[in-house]
């Protein structure tokens, strides 16, 4: 619909109605569902890295206290216990959606609802009309600077996340902000009741390695599988969210160290070979450096790609330079070119690329085979960029169904077997 007027209309016409058309749609969606929001604890986690993890995981500790919980994010959909993929390519689906998804939540029972927000859902106003009572804020890195025109446009779209919760009806509202971040005090400017901040120093002494974390707060030891320093902080966010609604310390304790590896976030593939594999969504240069550091006492054969061609062009040589300063060896490979041509985007991050020169795989599915067949004893293989996106999106929208985890896994079965003979 959104697609014909664009086309019918003229373009400042457009650009004039556009934000109208969106928030009407959002009024219409909470009107024909009866403004579920109001009926549900509503919990909001933004932030440019971490958000579907943060969520994953304040999940787990939500569900270990008792609660029945609904699941909105980059990778899956949940109500109770019926969990279900995420394939729209976006995180905050239509108005309409939402809402829907919001009544069933609230039709099924459960007490609590936790939502990814994002930057490009505040553009369409599908933040609208959502009464929060929680919102946790991760970090912010340049992202879809292009989409939003700036960087403080950027900034600013997440921050009106701040002011809808400020603006929300709820009682006893709750905002939860890093404060290791440069942005995070910014967050903390809105007048709700409760204001909590972390920090990685909230977690001394921790111990962090390519195995998990320990991590110590407020004289309490968490002991998580999750990997890396930005799970680290992930994890330390919840915690200070369930603290914050009186979950007591042994059922947090009890979820973090048994919380599931989240789906395609640092996921680790193995089917018994004497090498490492992980399957990581990472798509900023502060993501994939984290990524990258993670491993840092191992080898590591690395393929990438650029999330999604013709936006964030400035990105492509910026996580070249992260490849080329800790990867050994460097496949470049298609990743989401839409209308761009694939070759472009990879002549793009090859540039930036002077001490290893990379491999060119255009074929995803042969780029993580190469990989996979280069990696040695003790290698670590790093499949970065889509993590559990449902869809390699090529020219006028087309999808070609993809998942970087089950493509490991038959490239892994086949390699493995030919190994055997």
């Amino acid at each position: 619909m959104l697609y014909i007027l664009k086309k019918i209309i003229p373009t400042p016409l457009f650009q004039l109605l556009q934000p109208r058309y969106h928030f009407l749609l959002s009024l219409l969606g909470a009107v024909r569902y009866w403004f579920p929001s109001r009926n549900i604890t509503v919990v909001g986690v933004t932030g440019t890295k971490g958000k579907s993890t943060t969520v994953e995981i304040i999940n787990a500790l939500l569900e270990k206290a008792g609660n029945k919980t609904a699941v909105s994010n980059t990778i899956r959909f949940k109500v109770g216990d019926e969990s279900w993929s995420n394939k729209f390519k976006m995180t905050m689906p239509g108005r309409f959606f939402i809402q829907k998804f919001l009544r069933s939540a609230v039709t099924a029972g459960c007490t609590h609802v936790v939502l990814e927000m994002t930057s490009e859902g505040v553009k369409q106003f599908r933040h609208k009309f959502i009464e929060l009572d929680a919102l946790i804020f991760t970090n912010i890195a340049a992202e879809h600077i292009e989409s939003h025109g700036s960087y403080e446009n950027y900034v600013a779209a997440k921050l009106q996340l701040a002011k809808s919760l400020e603006k929300s009806h709820k009682k006893n509202k709750r905002i939860i902000s890093n404060i290791d971040d440069k942005h995070g005090k910014e967050f903390l400017n809105i007048n709700v009741e409760n204001k909590y901040t972390y920090s990685l120093k909230d977690a001394l002494p921790y111990n962090i390695t390519e195995h998990g974390a320990t991590l110590t707060i407020q004289n309490e030891v968490y002991e998580s599988p999750l990997l890396g320093v930005f799970n680290a902080y992930n994890t330390i966010a919840a915690v200070v969210f369930a603290k914050s609604v009186g979950i007591n310390t042994k059922t947090i304790q009890r979820a973090i160290k048994n919380i599931e590896l989240i789906p395609g976030r640092v996921e680790q593939i193995d089917m018994g070979q004497n090498f490492i594999v992980i399957v990581d969504y990472a798509h900023t240069k502060e993501s994939l450096e984290q990524l990258y550091r993670t491993f840092d006492q191992r080898r590591k054969i690395c393929v990438l790609g650029n999330t999604g061609g013709g936006r964030d062009v400035w990105k492509r040589p910026k996580m070249a330079q992260i490849a080329d300063k800790y990867c050994s060896r460097i496949i470049l490979t298609n990743e989401d070119p839409y209308d761009e041509d694939p070759r472009e985007i990879i002549d793009d991050m090859k540039k930036a690329i002077h001490k290893h020169p990379p491999d060119i795989i255009i074929n995803r599915r042969e780029a993580i085979r190469s990989a996979l067949q280069k990696a040695s004893r003790d290698d670590v293989v790093l499949v970065t960029g889509k993590g559990t996106d449902p869809y390699i999106m090529g020219p006028n929208n087309t999808k070609e169904p993809w998942s970087d985890v089950r493509v490991v896994k038959e490239e892994l079965q086949n390699i493995l077997h030919a190994r055997k003979k």
